[in-house]
């Protein structure tokens, strides 16, 4: 139901052939696929990100920021890119156009297409890998090390939430933004053979790298293929590990600064004042990020106003997942004068070409607390409820319609009971919707359900929305349940890819595809030509 956007509605088209030379020519350009997930997954351009239809109002401000980027929209031919289109207008954009012929249209035209997600980064580890002949061991090799008590540190590059999932016995979290600064602390001596691992092999490979490029003495190896290579050399792991690294000293601090900064001087990271990053905030023809790339925890306990939380191993593991216009500028940001170089010697070979750290806070807003997550414009009124209302409506004979915008994999953990689980862009084509004489929204936090109480409002459908969202909820300690299926869902859940390197429960046949379309990510490099990596030597 597309009441917003007729179809005929003429948008301004761009070739396919203008968004490859404004990438060769290291020109801005944010081609963004508003498809779910699942779909963008099974094929999409090199540089494209991932901006689903329902979640523009939540998402685009931290990925464009920039209300003039040009921005090249488009789909597979499921109408989605007129009410995109609208919606981002809306919003203040003003360069907004769509890829002519759709990603038919690029296909065609002979743009690669490239399956799952975070590729320019996973593309770039592969690249490392071959032009540096990153160094590595086979999981029957790192098997026998452990077997024998041999002297090493095995370190999880990944987020601790996904060490604490599984991870290689006797392994310890340190997420790879953090090895560079801590890694002398944690092997001291140089005969301690350190081995870096994460679920697949880009981590592993950058985090490898990065200790190679600053120089430790120490035999460092990738656990090549990661805990899937764990697996499937028929190896158990470990659930539930808490391990974490030591504490930093300021001898082993001062060296790995000294070594940070060399990394950043040889790949063009330079250095700027507060002062010159007002210059870059004032100037309207460039798309600025401002980035922190320490630990989650220290970001909450103070930043600097404006910066957005981008630990460093996960920026530069996924950097289209914060950094949505391709060759914008990036300033990042630390209190230690090591990870944000480290980022940034990675963010310069990844092909940005302006990266820039801002070391003194003197001069700059401070902050606290969590991200906060605003959408572009301010939303209207929509009518509320209190959890204690909504457990009252919930038990009494005409139960209202409780819709839960959570992402999949959220609600399949934990949602409100009786809850549905519903696709923010399939609420106003919904029936059950329309036939509802009570709907309620809820989301983690409620911003979704706001917005999506918006959208239903300008097409006549009245809904209230639960404040606080789930968390508040569970907050209160009322009951959840878990688990998505047919019973409690209205939409297919297309609005997440299953990763083979997630979780518990993948199939080794999978884990082994995936190793394998990683093994031609070069190939692929070489056939697309729009990439601008270059790899330090």
């Amino acid at each position: 139901m597309n009441t917003l956007a007729p179809r005929n509605t003429l948008l301004a088209e761009t070739s396919s052939e203008t968004v490859r030379e404004q990438l060769r020519n290291k020109k801005e350009v944010a081609l963004v696929d508003v498809r779910e997930e699942a779909h963008y997954a099974a094929g999409h351009p090199l540089f494209a990100i991932n901006l689903p239809l329902g979640r523009i109002e939540e998402r685009v401000a931290g990925l464009i920021p920039r209300h003039t980027a040009p921005i090249v929209l488009y789909d597979n031919g499921e109408g989605l890119i007129h009410l995109a289109a609208t919606r981002l207008q809306r919003l203040g954009y003003t360069n907004v156009s769509v890829l002519a012929g759709g990603l038919d249209g690029w296909r065609a035209s002979g743009g690669e297409l490239f399956i799952d997600v975070n590729v320019p980064s996973k593309a770039f580890g592969e690249l490392v890998e071959h032009v540096r002949q990153t160094p590595s061991l086979p999981a029957e090799d790192v098997h026998a090390h452990i077997a024998r008590g041999d002297d090493l540190v095995i370190l999880d590059a990944r987020r601790f939430m996904e060490y604490n999932v599984m991870s290689i016995p006797g392994g310890r979290s340190l997420p790879g933004g953090e090895l560079a600064l801590r890694i002398r602390d944690i092997a001291p001596s140089p005969e301690t053979t350190v081995i870096i691992n994460c679920a697949g092999r880009t981590r592993s490979i950058i985090g490898t790298q990065s200790l190679v490029n600053a120089n430790i003495p120490n035999p460092v190896f990738a656990l090549r293929n990661g805990t899937i290579g764990w697996t499937l050399a028929g190896f158990e792991l470990e659930h539930g590990a808490s391990r974490k690294a030591d504490s930093l000293t300021d001898r082993n601090h001062k060296q790995a600064r000294l070594k940070a900064q060399e990394l950043a001087n040889r790949t063009g990271v330079r250095v700027i004042t507060p002062q010159q990053l007002r210059g870059l905030e004032k100037d309207q023809k460039r798309t600025l990020y401002r980035l922190d790339v320490r630990s989650p925890e220290e970001y909450e306990a103070g930043h600097l106003s404006g910066f957005r939380s981008a630990p460093g191993g996960q920026l530069v593991q996924a950097t289209d997942e914060w950094v949505g216009v391709r060759h914008g500028t990036i300033v990042l940001t630390d209190t230690d004068g090591v990870r944000a170089r480290m980022a940034g010697h990675w963010l310069s070979q990844l092909g940005w070409q302006e990266v820039y750290v801002l070391d003194d806070w003197s001069d700059v807003p401070q902050n606290y607390g969590p991200e906060p997550v605003f959408p572009v414009h301010s939303l209207p009124p929509v009518p509320t409820l209190t959890n204690d209302e909504l457990a009252d409506a919930l038990s009494g004979s005409n139960p209202p319609l409780l819709l839960d915008l959570a992402t999949s994999p959220v609600f399949h953990k934990a949602h409100i009971p009786g809850a549905f689980f519903i696709i923010p862009a399939n609420l106003t084509a919904h029936d059950l919707v329309h036939k509802a004489q009570d709907v309620v929204l809820t989301s983690p936090d409620g911003l979704a359900a706001h917005i999506a109480a918006a959208h239903l409002q300008e097409v006549g459908i009245a809904a209230r929305i639960l404040e606080g969202g789930t968390n508040g909820w569970k907050a209160t300690g009322r009951p959840v349940e878990t688990g998505l299926s047919n019973k409690n869902s209205l939409s297919e859940p297309i609005d997440a890819y299953k990763r083979p390197y997630e979780g518990t429960d993948n199939a080794k046949t999978a884990m082994q595809a995936y190793l394998d379309w990683e093994f031609g990510l070069v190939a692929q490099l070489e056939r697309d030509g729009t990439h601008g990596f270059s790899v330090l030597e």
